[in-house]
């Protein structure tokens, strides 16, 4: 499938991988711009110099080879809360699932025959009594699109809801009604809880964020679920927890040989964001990233690089993607000076070993541009410079 934004090609990843990784080198056959993808592995596909941006619909970006890509001067993007309300929606499905069994309720109802149906039903209903999960209490870490979701739907439905996220931001801390307490340290929350939610992403950091310390703080017969990332739980822990009884359940989007075929585990397979809106949304968003990003420079949701965004009003911008490096700010502008040119706007920000310069300019003759853009091409620490016309 392929999509014309003015002038440029982007390869777009449609339910399948349409590209297979052992088959298929971006930068030989077609010579994308951009590719908007789902779950196609990046790590074994050689995408080209000339792909100046990869747009993932979906959050997790761990398909994609995020320092490679930003060496290459390709900007990663993802779409953050594009299937936040799906995921939002499972786990409010699995905390009554949870709770009360309805799948083995069902499994054995199907297998009732005979006349007296409805008598042995009313008998056989006894053995699937659960709970309720109106006043218990439910521990969200991570409060970013998903978390604040959950805790805002749990809230309505009667539970008590604690918080947990030490880098929540401004934007998802006023999604989070004041009515509902933030615990400042995990120790704080984990024992007050019958349920705990993981929504954070996987970061080093985070990598075994939960292991026997942390379920040894949380209460008996507490259930615990993972539909963030694998990795953020300590498989062999939860295991341990589940057959010492402490633990009473495992609810997780995330397989592996360790957990499949446990008894009190709940694996589906990872299914949270997956719902036809949820697609739609992440499809749309992608695409209004890189249409934003490839027209104007502007860069919003990327995963490698910086947010910058500056309005695009004089009649030329030239975007320097470079290595964060002193001086790097001054060398640049003072080519510009050299070849007399006047700066009419400009912004800089870094993030980790990458930074995006971006500069507006007056018209000026199509040979000056080129010529400018070989010699900031010239600069060591330069990896992409592009120029980019206003025709808004």
């Amino acid at each position: 499938m392929k999509m014309d934004i003015k002038t440029y090609n982007v390869i777009a990843q449609e339910g399948l991988d349409v590209f297979p990784a052992e088959k298929y080198t971006v930068n030989q056959s077609q010579k994308p711009t951009a590719l908007l993808i789902r779950s196609q592995d990046m790590h074994k596909t050689h995408f080209g110099t000339n792909v100046l941006a990869i747009a993932r619909a979906g959050a997790g970006v761990n398909n994609i080879p995020l320092i490679e890509a930003a060496n290459n001067g390709t900007v990663v993007f993802n779409t953050p809360g594009s299937n936040a309300n799906a995921v939002k929606e499972l786990i409010i499905a699995l905390l009554i699932l949870a709770v009360r069994p309805v799948v083995p309720a069902a499994a054995w109802a199907k297998k009732v025959v005979g006349a007296d149906v409805s008598l042995q039903t009313e008998k056989g209903k006894n053995h699937f009594a659960g709970t309720e999960i109106q006043g218990k209490t439910l521990g969200v870490i991570g409060l970013g699109n998903v978390g604040s979701r959950v805790a805002q739907a749990a809230a309505g439905m009667g539970m008590k809801v604690i918080g947990y996220d030490p880098y929540i931001s401004v934007e998802h801390a006023w999604k989070v009604s004041n009515q509902i307490p933030r615990a400042e340290k995990l120790s704080q929350l984990l024992p007050k809880c019958d349920f705990v939610t993981i929504h954070i992403p996987y970061t080093d950091k985070n990598r075994d964020l939960i292991t026997a310390k942390e379920l040894a703080l949380m209460k008996d017969q507490a259930i615990l679920f993972n539909y963030s990332r694998w990795g953020i739980v300590n498989e062999n822990d939860v295991v341990a927890a589940l057959d010492q009884k402490h633990l009473r359940k495992y609810l997780t989007d995330f397989s592996s040989n360790k957990i499949v075929g446990h008894p009190k585990i709940m694996i589906t397979p990872h299914i949270g964001g997956t719902t036809q809106e949820a697609e739609v949304n992440g499809a749309i968003m992608a695409a209004q990233t890189l249409r934003q990003y490839l027209e104007t420079g502007n860069i919003v949701n990327s995963v490698n690089f910086p947010t910058v965004e500056m309005p695009f009003e004089s009649p030329v911008r030239m975007t320097l993607i470079h290595q964060n490096v002193p001086n790097m700010v001054g060398r640049i502008t003072t080519i510009l000076a050299n070849d007399n040119i006047n700066i009419d706007n400009m912004i800089n920000k870094s993030r980790g070993q990458f930074a995006y310069t971006v500069i507006d300019i007056g018209q000026q003759p199509a040979e000056q541009l080129e010529s400018l853009q070989k010699e900031l091409l010239e600069i060591p620490e330069v990896i992409r410079v592009r120029v980019l016309k206003n025709e808004f």
